[in-house]
């Protein structure tokens, strides 16, 4: 692993899934000068990096076959499962030396099982969470949480830096997943804050432009104020995060902590909230979506202002 060099014109990548993140990320691997061989459920999702001249495959076992580092980012822990351990999975298409990368938020547990399970084969994996939504994905400045081998990290830093500002290797195989739930859980209780604070302003009759020049600058300033804040001011709820997705991360969060003894009351609520944004049709919205629902708990018909 140590004489391996990853970079643009030497290494073949294979990118699995191009939704709303992937489709972002894989550009810019592509615009860096890596060659790549793709592969999604809905062909049409990955029109665009066709266009970007990648190959396209029917699987994920046939893209491991055309490549040296293997990256997915799909939806849930099912899916991660198929994807990489699956009968035509990326891990069934790898050579001994192939690099799998998952960047899906998932199970740490299943991360460890990947991870054995291609040690078997004498491939390496690892798990690499992101966070920072679409924009992020867009801008390459996600924040970027890393388990696994710190060889095989090391020399994945090319393929980092062209997707991400944040870079940070924690620890062995689960770790960047684990960090990931931290992350999920300070975001799940925030967003209540965010929205809780704007119904409040709106309520109270104030310009809630003018109230985010004072309050998003200050002590109470966060990227969820300053990102999502004017989108929800605007009603557009469109996702940058699906709130389906957002909720099966904070069960994978509510399961681990329960797994450490943990009480996580907070994050309990957070859950229960999204689950009731879920039930009313807007599953399939950004996190923000919340304000909705806590609207339509106090009888405000939310209107951006």
């Amino acid at each position: 692993m140590a004489d391996m060099i990853i970079a643009p014109g030497e290494t073949k990548i294979g990118w699995i899934g191009t939704g709303v993140m992937g489709q972002s990320m894989c550009g810019h691997l592509i615009d860096k000068g890596f060659s790549a061989t793709i592969y999604s459920r809905t062909k049409e999702k990955a029109k665009g990096l066709l266009e970007k001249g990648a190959a396209w495959a029917d699987s994920p076992k046939a893209v491991a076959e055309q490549s040296d580092v293997i990256f997915a980012i799909v939806g849930f822990p099912s899916d991660v499962r198929e994807v990489f351990l699956g009968d035509d999975g990326a891990l069934a298409g790898s050579k001994s030396g192939n690099i799998l990368v998952d960047m899906t938020t998932s199970e740490p547990s299943l991360a460890i099982e990947i991870a054995e399970a291609a040690k078997k084969k004498g491939v390496h994996s690892v798990d690499a969470p992101v966070s920072g939504g679409d924009v992020g994905a867009k801008e390459a400045r996600l924040s970027i949480m890393i388990g696994g081998e710190k060889e095989v990290v090391d020399a994945l830093q090319p393929c980092w830096e062209a997707m991400g500002k944040t870079i940070v290797h924690q620890g062995p195989a689960g770790a960047g997943q684990h960090t990931k739930m931290v992350n999920q859980t300070l975001i799940a209780t925030m967003m209540i804050g965010v929205c809780e604070a704007l119904l409040y302003g709106y309520k109270a009759g104030l310009d809630l432009e003018t109230v985010m020049k004072s309050v998003s600058t200050g002590a109470a300033g966060s990227w969820s104020l300053s990102n999502l804040g004017p989108r929800i001011m605007a009603n557009n709820f469109d996702p940058g995060f699906f709130v389906e997705h957002f909720i099966k991360d904070m069960g994978i969060a509510l399961a681990e902590s329960r797994k450490l003894g943990l009480s996580m009351p907070g994050l309990a609520l957070a859950e229960q909230l999204y689950q009731s944004v879920k039930a009313k049709g807007w599953g399939k919205n950004g996190t923000h979506a919340l304000m909705l629902t806590l609207a339509e708990m106090s009888g405000v018909e939310w209107t951006s202002r």
